[in-house]
């Protein structure tokens, strides 16, 4: 199974976060599939690769809490539900 989480990067007590799609079973600094997105908690800034992300998320890749807090702020959420409606219409 595939999650999107959060990688821990940057120094002692600057972290960054790179937002990657891994294995369940993979630890956190563990090989990832793919990076799609980083978030910086002490600037506040976010960026997201959205068309990787809807891609985990179509083929069945769950979100972290934290993930699923950032992609609903970021409004990927909106965009996966009007993808799956073109498809079936």
């Amino acid at each position: 199974m595939v999650k999107l989480r959060l990688k821990r990067c940057g120094r002692k007590q600057r972290a960054i976060y790179r937002i990657v799609a891994i294995d369940v079973r993979s630890r956190r600094e563990g090989r990832d599939l793919r990076k799609v997105g980083f978030y910086d908690p002490i600037k506040n800034q976010i960026y997201l690769n959205v068309p990787a992300i809807l891609y985990f998320l179509e083929k069945g890749a769950q979100p972290t809490g934290t993930v699923h807090d950032i992609s609903k702020k970021e409004g990927v959420f909106t965009e996966l539900r009007l993808n799956q409606q073109t498809k079936f219409n």
